[in-house]
């Protein structure tokens, strides 16, 4: 089965614009709150109607706008799993399994194979947060879609349950055939998941590519935020040289790598590498000026000595290096930018 998807629509604060197909894989939409992704499944499952396109499910079109071709939602065999679940408040588990068009036997099934026969007669107001979602993955199951819509499911979970149904939404996915479009604008959760990944930017689709491509090279500064870099910048040449304008230092490019289109460079902030002392131009003679504890690292902000304009860079290191190096606010160090760790960008 696939899905090709072709459409715009006009919405208050940009026209939305998207261009993909999805096979038998599990494709992501990645992006920003407000960036379209949501409204991007709602006119997919028929929730929603574009100002023009067209998306096609296998040989059958769920809407052309030059054909006038607009099926309503009940007949497009979309399961689309809502962020609030949208579970009937006044229906039993069993109940809101079976409002999915299949019989009393195949939804005790349903609910026995989702560990919810316990709760089958509790309504939703009476459920956890995992418990819902069970139901609401139940239900759409049950309906034999033809595809799966994915709107952020673990969004109203603590950490604990987000992991506990994501190791059952991956079981649930790894047993079905049809394409998965993944909504969320978690970087962890959609590398978990996903075989290819789109960018979605205020409406714009800006990438898609296979995973591991895709988190390898972003391909614009967009993309790169939304996979976790902290360290940007605009760059331009001077004399020969590359100027980092938002770090106010200046950068090495990689070794035979044609840099005529590059607009911004990225760097991870674990790839930092302390040194002893300057040996080369890729040294960087820096002061510490802040000092943030996560829950598994330490986060170093710092600049070059003397430079007072632009962002400050991140570091990122284990509490044991952190340990090791006791960092201070105003400490001095040598730190190396690996050219060959940088992503290059045109947009």
């Amino acid at each position: 089965m696939k899905i090709i998807v072709e459409f715009e629509k006009k919405l208050d604060d940009f026209c939305l614009s998207v261009s993909f197909s999805v096979d038998s894989e599990v494709f992501s939409l990645l992006g920003a709150s407000g960036s379209g992704k949501s409204m991007t499944l709602k006119c997919i499952a028929g929730i929603e109607k574009p100002d023009r396109g067209r998306i096609i499910l296998g040989d059958r079109i769920l809407y052309d706008s030059e054909k006038k071709i607009n099926l309503p939602a009940r007949k497009r065999k979309v399961g689309y799993l809502f962020q609030d679940y949208a579970l009937f408040p006044k229906m039993t588990v069993l109940e809101n399994i079976m409002i999915s068009g299949c019989s009393r036997a195949e939804a005790e099934k349903y609910v026995e194979n989702f560990k919810l026969s316990v709760r089958k007669n509790a309504r939703p107001d009476e459920l956890s947060g995992g418990q819902k979602q069970r139901v609401a993955i139940a239900r759409m199951l049950a309906m034999k879609p033809e595809i799966i819509l994915l709107d952020e499911p673990y969004s109203a979970l603590d950490n604990y349950l987000r992991s506990m149904m994501e190791r059952e939404l991956l079981s649930m996915l790894e047993k079905y055939d049809g394409p998965v479009i993944f909504v969320s604008h978690d970087r962890n959760e959609v590398y978990r998941i996903s075989d290819k990944i789109a960018v979605l930017d205020n409406g714009k689709m800006l990438d898609v590519r296979p995973k591991n491509d895709f988190f390898a090279n972003p391909g614009s500064v967009c993309g790169t935020r939304l996979t976790g870099c902290k360290n940007i910048s605009e760059i331009e040449q001077i004399n020969g040289r590359y100027f980092a304008k938002d770090w106010g230092i200046n950068v090495s490019m990689p070794a035979e790598t044609d840099v005529s289109k590059i607009r911004y460079i990225g760097y991870r902030a674990h790839y930092f590498k302390k040194e002893d002392r300057m040996s080369d131009s890729n040294v960087f003679d820096c002061k510490i000026e802040r000092i943030i504890e996560d829950t598994f690292s330490v986060i170093i902000l710092f600049r070059q000595k003397d430079i007072t304009c632009g962002d400050p860079l991140y570091w990122e290191i284990s509490k044991e290096e952190a340990k090791m190096l006791n960092p201070q606010n105003g400490m001095s160090l040598y730190l190396r930018l690996l050219p060959e760790k940088m992503i290059l960008l045109e947009k």
